[in-house]
Formats: C-alpha cells, structure tokens, sequence
C-alpha cells in the first residue's frame, strides 16, 4: 500500500500535490482542510482518509472526524490533527495512545515536517508539515511511504517548493 500523508493545506490545492498523489493507493489528510473544493480533485483521484482541523468550519466538521483509527496491512493507524509529539503529546490524543496502543500516530498542525520513534508508546510518529501556502513554514512538504506486512517502508520527505513561492 503506497501513501501520501499530507496536511494544512488550509484550501489550496495544485498540480503539484495532484502530480505527487498519481503513484499512491491513499491519501491521509491529517487536518486543517480549509475548503470543500480544496479536497474534491485530491477525493476524486485517490481514495482518502482524512480528519478535520482547527481552522475547518462546522460544514468540514461534519463531513470528517476529529480522529481515525484503523489497521493498513497489520498497522493500527491513530490520526487526528492537534496531537504534539512523544513526551510532549496534548491530553485528548495522550489519552487515546493509552488506551488504543496505535503503531502509527499520525497529526498534523504545527507544520514542521517531522518523523519521530516513541520509545514509550513502540509507535511511530509522524506529520507532515504543511502543503499549503499559509503559515510560517518556510518549504511546503508532505510525507510518502508504503505500508507492507507491518511494516513501513520507503519512508521519505516531499519538498513542493517554499511556501512564499507560488499560488498563496
């Protein structure tokens, strides 16, 4: 299973992140969708999964959950969008590690590309900054990896340019 993570888009979308999604069997969008529009080429293409985020209104509320949890080729998958990282983790999605034990913590919102062991938890953590062109981030980026007998593989960081650069 090939994946695209991605997050913070916060309405944009491009030939750039529809060019990086034609190889990938899923989308994950970890939050902070910003339009319905913004979404619908990236749906129509691939499927997706996906959560909202802070800045989507009540209507993106309603399509999408705060959190996903789910299992891609024996891997238990936990996303949401504001989740902080291993010993720093925000107290709602502390709480469902806990108790869900996921392999793979995925949030989005800070929008710095970061990929971090949890030692604690024997999960992964990952989010994959931002794509879209709002916010302090200075290169927009996303994560692409495969998924295969519960295992992670390939696991590399996308650059799509600096966020000053383009469609803002």
């Amino acid at each position: 299973m090939h994946i695209a993570l991605i997050s913070d888009n916060h309405g944009y979308v491009g030939e750039d992140i529809l060019q990086q999604i034609a190889d990938v069997d899923e989308v994950w969008h970890a939050g902070d969708i910003g339009s319905f529009e913004s979404i619908e080429e990236i749906k129509s293409a691939k499927p997706l999964r996906a959560v909202f985020g802070n800045i989507d209104d009540h209507l993106m509320r309603a399509e999408y959950p705060l959190d996903m949890i789910w299992n891609c080729e024996g891997i238990k998958v936990y996303m949401t969008h504001i989740g902080g990282y291993p010993g720093k983790y925000y107290p709602r999605p502390h709480k469902v590690i806990r108790e869900e034990r996921p392999n793979l913590f995925i949030c989005g919102h800070s929008h710095i590309c970061k990929v971090v062991p949890d030692k604690t938890y024997d999960l992964l953590h990952m989010n994959p900054g931002a794509y879209g062109f709002h916010g302090f981030h200075k290169v927009r980026t996303i994560l692409k990896f495969e998924v295969n007998n519960a295992k992670i593989h390939n696991l590399r960081a996308v650059e799509l340019g600096l966020r000053g650069s383009g469609a803002g």
